[in-house]
């Protein structure tokens, strides 16, 4: 009786033991990975995006709606392929880095397309202090080394009150994220 309640504890265990590693909390790879944007006007287009983030991801290979996602963007860290657009876009026109250092995002819900081997990242995009619900469509590859996300989406960067330029600078930016994480 005693051999089988230890047999029964040691099952609980291993049983616990593997349920319990269901989620894995894979590292950013900072060196590989990035979040540009793309804005443009009727007359050219400009090349941006961020030197500084973060992001934390909770893996879960069996069952990827259980998993989430949460990045946070330091926005003095804004560059831009013109120092004088950098500058300006750093100012209350645009991305008012003194008000609001920081942009999150972060997943409410992930719903993954085995068909497509696609998720989508349903979540708050919060920038110069409002909340917006987006939904960032997604590739994930996953190797035994790394978990890679690539997302290629548009924003409308007047949801978040970004109105300066209406009708000269377009509306939509284009973001390309490429996160890396190393399992």
């Amino acid at each position: 009786m005693m051999l089988q309640r230890v047999g029964l504890m040691l099952s609980l265990v291993c049983i616990s033991a593997v349920v319990g590693t269901a989620d894995e909390k894979p590292t950013l790879d900072l060196e590989k990975s990035k979040i540009s944007f793309v804005g443009s006007k009727p007359d050219g287009k400009h090349d941006g995006g961020f030197k500084k983030f973060t992001a934390d991801v909770v893996l879960n290979v069996e069952e990827p709606s259980e998993g989430s996602l949460k990045i946070e963007i330091d926005t003095t860290s804004l560059w831009s392929d013109d120092d004088k657009l950098t500058n300006h876009l750093k100012n209350p026109d645009f991305f008012d880095v003194r008000k609001h250092p920081k942009i999150t995002f972060e997943a409410t819900k992930i719903e993954h397309d085995p068909a497509e081997d696609s998720v989508k990242l349903v979540g708050k995009l919060t920038m110069l202090g409002k909340a917006v619900e987006v939904t960032i469509p997604a590739l994930p590859r996953l190797t035994e080394e790394m978990l890679v996300l690539a997302a290629n989406f548009d924003i409308d960067r007047t949801k978040w009150g970004m109105d300066y330029g209406k009708g000269k600078i377009n509306d939509e930016v284009a973001i390309r994220a490429l996160l890396v994480f190393k399992r």
